[in-house]
């Protein structure tokens, strides 16, 4: 919907209809649900500084209550120079020298600051925990080679150096850099090993999500391994290992061959699908997807001596539900 005389600068535009199901529904709320790449309370900023229309209306109020059936346009303004601060958030360290550092990212932590992510992120701990950092991607992505998922736990190589960032973008480039996961899917595939190479990219039914059906598709391979399998629970531990690196891969993958990951409530998953009340009741014990980076094998930037390091054990609310599937598997 054209909305004239609307002279702010701006980088990008994004138009929403609201269906019946927010009716009632708060104009940031709406906002953050349909479109969480930004926080809510950056929804709030932006409106109160005159950058949403509905129907055309310029509003201002971001408790504005919707009615359904309007049209939203939102204008997002540029960028605002941000300033990383370091952050004392604790870092499981497992390697260090003058060039990387192999580091543990727990669940719920935002890889690299954003608008309205500019506290609390990865980038915020490393600054913290190290005091040379490579700022080949950028300052507000210093150190940062590769990424995890907000809820993603796991293994990440962080450059210290430009050089040993460089380095390690060409190995990730090339397909060199050993990349392994565990995840707890639903339900059991019928092949204990097998391959999926479906190509993905932005979905054409949800803007939001990542997947399968999308006109601008990227090639997409996940290699796993069925590891264990519980019938009665209706739940199965898988070893992956990716050969491409594709946003939210694992999850679109295994979500399209009908097993999404436990919890993954935005790719499929829906606790009626479990099978069994001890299932359900370890589901509501976990707080993110069951999905772990539990390995991660590179040569050294410098040295080329192979770097090989593994997670002594899965996260505890994984290891606990894996302990209590197998001590009642029958």
């Amino acid at each position: 919907m054209e909305i004239k005389n609307f002279d702010k600068p701006f980088e990008e535009v994004l138009n929403f209809k609201v269906d019946d199901t927010f009716k009632g529904k708060r104009l940031d709320q709406f906002l953050h649900t349909v479109y969480p790449e930004y926080s809510r309370s950056y929804y709030q900023k932006i409106i109160k500084d005159g950058y949403t229309f509905i129907n055309s209306c310029l509003v201002k109020k971001p408790s504005k209550k919707l009615k359904g059936d309007e049209n939203i346009t939102l204008f997002i303004p540029p960028v605002p120079e941000l300033k990383v601060k370091p952050e004392n958030i604790p870092l499981k360290i497992f390697f260090e020298d003058k060039d990387i550092a192999v580091i543990y990212k727990p669940p719920h932590l935002v890889v690299h600051p954003s608008p309205g992510h500019e506290r609390g992120t990865l980038v915020n701990a490393l600054l913290y925990h190290f005091k040379q950092l490579s700022e080949f991607g950028g300052k507000f992505r210093a150190g940062i080679v590769h990424r995890l998922d907000k809820d993603t736990a796991g293994l990440m190589v962080v450059a210290k150096t430009d050089f040993a960032h460089k380095e390690l973008q060409k190995q990730f480039q090339n397909r060199e850099v050993d990349k392994r996961y565990k995840a707890i899917l639903i339900g059991i595939p019928k092949k204990e090993y097998g391959i999926i190479d479906l190509p993905i990219g932005r979905s054409v039914k949800d803007r939001k999500k990542m997947g399968v059906d999308t006109t601008k598709p990227r090639e997409a391979i996940t290699e796993y391994w069925l590891e264990k399998s519980w019938e009665k629970h209706n739940l199965s531990l898988v070893d992956i290992k990716l050969h491409t690196g594709r946003t939210h891969q694992i999850r679109v993958h295994f979500s399209a061959i009908g097993h999404p990951l436990l919890n993954d409530k935005t790719y499929g998953f829906k606790k009626s699908l479990l099978g069994s009340k001890l299932a359900k009741s370890l589901s509501e014990k976990l707080d993110y997807h069951a999905l772990v980076a539990y390995r991660l094998a590179f040569r050294h930037p410098r040295t080329n001596e192979k770097i090989d390091i593994s997670l002594d054990k899965l996260p505890e609310p994984l290891e606990d539900i894996i302990q209590a599937l197998d001590k009642y598997r029958d």
